[in-house]
């Protein structure tokens, strides 16, 4: 990340006293900063966070200022240095047709648990915090391939020996849990904000599990007290680079040091198990639903599952964003089919959803000038990612006993994202990325082995699928064709 260039230190940085001087237009904090209580604690603030559920909260603290969020890394102090010095504040680019600018205040504090574990308990701990949100990706949540808490996993194991300085997501939430148990207060509630299937019930599970490894007593508690909404979140995010600070230096007049663009349409679906105690979410645009499920599983695969599709198809086409890749011909008509022909069969519609216009919807969302998604950070993590977002929809439609021909040109089209990446020499970002480089080297070059070789990593491809004839034909013909 570049702070000290030219044009920075000839402006004033954002801060607490700095921000009221933006230039006009600029949106900011309706409500009194010193007055505000952290209710929130978040793990993982990375850009989605401050895009998202902070810009929620921001709305929030206007008419209800219990709800500050301290936001935890888990690993990296990049947030706290960068926003330390802004005193939490930092400027949201919506970007669409029209372009709008936003001081987002409610991050109150930033703590890096590696440095400071006991800072973390003492805020989980806290009667105010009533609430705990998560954005940890995925692989965060330490889950094995059925979504159970992974014992095996070096992170739980550490957890699990040393209870009192965790590193995992997983461990602090249960330390914290503990600490409230103790003191006799009641838990909070945790809210989970990644594209993880029935994300509450296998955090909530997963939460269990590791406390009965420590404490029956507490698992118990926790179980029956404890509420872990599933949620689903939505809006395109790209990652922060100079051309942003630059847009937002001169739209605000103050220099930042990590801002965040996202497009103007943001979702968050929670479901109403919150109770009598919880921030009202609904005030700010939060659908409060009794069916996330319905929601969610839409946009996995209507949205996520056809993001994954452009980016590895993309990539291979020689394109750098989704805005590319989209207004690609032969890439658009994918697109649309995968959403019409393959995954929408595959879906019930919540109430309020209309599955057709919500798929086109998508579309008009990819082809927003505005956002620069780069095709290559959506192709991280694939191994965790396709699961949820591709294979779910192969498996209901071979069980339908419709072709799943379209739906193996993401996946063949990710073995050869692998095979491009290993020749380059490039890192692959995934938490599989060793195993699956040693696939890559070891690959026989022909069509029938190489894809024999890919299937046959269970930790992406369980063995009933990748036993499939059908489904293997499908991929076979799909990496021999490329796109």
């Amino acid at each position: 990340m570049t702070t000290d260039t030219a044009a920075a230190s000839q402006a004033l940085r954002l801060s607490a006293t700095s921000f009221p001087a933006a230039l006009p237009g600029v949106a900011l904090p309706a409500y009194d900063r010193d007055k505000v209580e952290i209710g929130v604690v978040h793990f993982g603030p990375g850009a989605f966070h401050r895009a998202h559920q902070a810009f929620y909260f921001d709305q929030l603290l206007a008419s209800d200022p219990r709800w500050g969020i301290c936001a935890v890394s888990l690993k990296s102090p990049g947030v706290r240095d960068a926003l330390s010095p802004q005193d939490g504040l930092y400027t949201l680019a919506q970007l669409d047709h029209e372009t709008s600018f936003r001081v987002i205040g409610s991050i109150i504090e930033v703590l890096v648990a590696p440095e400071d574990p006991e800072a973390v308990f003492a805020r989980l701990a806290a009667p105010q915090t009533r609430l705990v949100t998560l954005t940890v990706t995925e692989k965060g949540y330490t889950l094995t391939g059925e979504g159970k808490l992974d014992t095996a996993h070096p992170d739980i194991v550490h957890d699990l020996a040393s209870p009192g300085r965790p590193v995992s997501a997983v461990g602090y939430i249960v330390e914290g849990l503990r600490r409230r148990f103790a003191a006799g207060l009641p838990p909070y509630a945790v809210a989970a904000c990644d594209n993880l299937a029935d994300n509450g019930w296998r955090l909530k599970a997963a939460t269990v599990a590791f406390a009965e490894a420590l404490d029956p007593a507490l698992a118990s508690w926790i179980e029956q007290n404890a509420a872990f909404p599933r949620t689903m979140v939505d809006s395109i995010t790209p990652a922060t680079d100079d051309a942003l600070r630059a847009r937002v230096q001169a739209a605000t007049g103050l220099f930042d040091a990590w801002p965040i663009q996202r497009e103007a349409f943001t979702q968050w679906v929670v479901e109403d198990v919150l109770g009598a105690n919880a921030p009202d979410l609904g005030s700010v645009g939060v659908t409060l639903t009794d069916d996330v499920r319905g929601f969610e599983r839409a946009k996995l695969r209507l949205l996520n599952g056809v993001h994954s599709t452009l980016a590895y198809a993309g990539l291979l086409k020689g394109h750098e964003t989704v805005f590319e890749a989209v207004n690609d011909p032969a890439l658009e008509a994918l697109a649309r089919d995968l959403m019409a022909q393959d995954i929408i069969p595959t879906l019930t519609a919540p109430r309020g959803l209309d599955l057709a216009a919500y798929a086109e919807a998508i579309l008009d969302r990819f082809r927003n000038p505005e956002i620069r998604h780069l095709l290559s950070q959506i192709a991280w993590d694939g191994s965790q990612k396709l699961p949820f977002r591709i294979l779910g929809t192969v498996k209901d439609t071979l069980e339908a006993g419709r072709s799943v021909e379209r739906l193996a040109v993401p996946i063949a089209a990710w073995f050869h994202f692998l095979k491009t990446r290993a020749a380059e020499g490039a890192a692959v970002t995934d938490p599989l990325a060793d195993r699956l480089l040693a696939v890559v080297q070891a690959l026989p070059g022909d069509v029938k082995g190489d894809v024999a070789a890919f299937l046959a990593v269970e930790a992406v491809f369980p063995a009933e699928l990748a036993g499939d004839a059908r489904f293997v034909a499908a991929v076979e013909k799909a990496y021999g064709e490329r796109v």
